[in-house]
């Protein structure tokens, strides 16, 4: 017959699922810390389990020794030998004690260490099962609301979508199913330790490997992924093998594959494109829907200049700024985009400030424009290394250029300060004269325009 603590333990291990040597560890420790409480710190104490018997038995070792010194650590060898006819001065005797003399005070803080160790068991399980799986999809129930997070019940353990990790436009109600990305997996006490996420770009990346059985055997590859949660995505995928297209493969037949993982997004429009590792055509295709004529690319600053021609500019920069900001994030790349128009009207600044540089020629000139160099300023601050090697010059000649172009900056400063001067002065005279103009309505701006000069850094 199995003895009532017996039960506990196996009833224990089968509703929490914690293996019975951890219980039986953990019983042995609060027989313990029960029994110091009630004789003392400075005793040596020992407890075991005896599976035959079904109780934690409790053991107090002493030395024994000829004359004792110190009553609480040494035993007399007279009285040792009744206890343990073969025993010898020197050895250490455990002696079993008496756990009814634990009293309720002792008691109370066994059940409170068995509760807290178990607890701490529990934790550690679900981090070693979870520990694994970081990066990984995983489908719970929301089971309530605290603070903003929401809690989720993954059947073992529960685990938390935090605010920052929820997308706005989405909204759960408990007993809603959730899938999510494991986003982290934590050992804090008082919170659960698996993190989840909504918004995290893995999360589109393991829906598409769930729904492309290509991309799960490797044949189609992801090569980069951005998200702006709950409104867009893209993803440039690539293939391994040339019969296989990895667009066609990601979209599936009349788009049943690409609409699965929209689903599970709540609408999220996702963009396919194919991945080139030649930057300029990646960023070709990143910018899609709109039409590229010029891609100048300076890989000093990684950096890229996009022309697009003037009625697919609001097309390239999307809905305030969303496309090209994807874009940016996928490749990786800051992108810099003009219209056709606008990119003429630097060009033909940079071609009037630059030829006021002297001992420079229009061919030169050209070749600095095409090189990125727009304004007098930019030029000042190149290396002459880099500018004789554009100009075919020398590095002295080079360098002496630069010189002249600091001159210029200066110049072309004053001059701009004059200029603000003298449109200060004159509306001064204006306010003077005591004539009130009538006021002219500020011209509207189009939001293109506003746009023109759209510069974005990756993420």
């Amino acid at each position: 017959m199995l003895s009532e603590l017996a039960r506990l333990i196996d009833a224990v291990h089968r509703e929490k699922n914690i293996p019975r040597e951890v219980l039986v560890e953990v019983l042995e420790g609060a027989m313990v810390a029960a029994a110091r409480r009630r004789f003392g710190i400075n005793r040596d104490l020992e407890s075991y389990y005896n599976e035959e018997l079904g109780e934690v038995e409790l053991f107090e070792f002493k030395t024994v020794v000829e004359e004792v010194d110190d009553p609480e650590g040494q035993i007399i060898l007279e009285d040792a030998i009744d206890l343990d006819p073969e025993c010898e001065v020197g050895d250490s005797l455990g002696i079993k004690m008496d756990v009814g003399l634990l009293g309720r005070i002792a008691a109370q803080t066994a059940k409170q260490v068995i509760i807290q160790k178990i607890r701490d068991a529990e934790r550690e399980m679900t981090f070693n099962e979870f520990r694994d799986r970081k990066g990984e999809l995983i489908t719970g129930i929301v089971r309530r609301f605290e603070k903003g997070n929401i809690i989720v019940d993954l059947g073992r353990a529960e685990a938390m979508l935090p605010r920052r990790e929820q997308v706005a436009s989405e909204t759960y109600r408990q007993g809603d199913r959730l899938q999510a990305y494991v986003l982290d997996i934590t050992r804090a006490s008082k919170s659960p330790q698996v993190i989840l996420s909504r918004t995290h770009p893995g999360l589109l990346m393991k829906l598409f490997e769930l729904e492309v059985p290509e991309i799960y055997e490797g044949i189609v590859r992801i090569e980069a992924c951005a998200r702006e949660p709950g409104h867009r995505a893209k993803i440039a995928v690539s293939s391994t093998d040339p019969d296989v297209d990895p667009v066609g493969a990601c979209v599936g037949l009349k788009g049943s594959r690409v609409q699965a993982v929209v689903q599970e997004l709540r609408g999220e429009a996702i963009g396919i494109i194919p991945y080139h590792p030649d930057p300029a055509r990646f960023i070709v295709h990143a910018i899609a829907p709109a039409t590229v004529t010029r891609v100048y690319i300076d890989e000093h600053i990684h950096s890229m200049e996009l022309i697009v021609p003037d009625d697919q500019l609001s097309k390239a920069i999307g809905r305030r700024g969303q496309n090209v900001r994807l874009a940016a994030q996928l490749t990786g790349w800051r992108i810099d985009i003009y219209s056709e128009s606008r990119h003429m009207q630097m060009n033909e600044q940079a071609r009037m400030e630059l030829s006021r540089l002297p001992a420079i020629t229009e061919q030169q000139v050209e070749q600095l424009i095409r090189h990125g160099y727009q304004t007098a300023r930019l030029f000042s601050e190149a290396d002459p290394y880099e500018v004789a090697s554009i100009l075919g010059i020398t590095e002295e000649a080079a360098d002496s250029m630069l010189m002249d172009a600091e001159d210029l900056v200066e110049l072309l400063d004053e001059e701009a300060t004059a200029a603000a001067r003298q449109v200060a002065e004159e509306d001064s005279v204006a306010d003077d004269s005591g004539q009130e103009e009538p006021a002219q309505e500020e011209p509207l701006t189009d939001s293109v325009e506003q746009a023109e000069d759209t510069r974005l850094n990756p993420g």
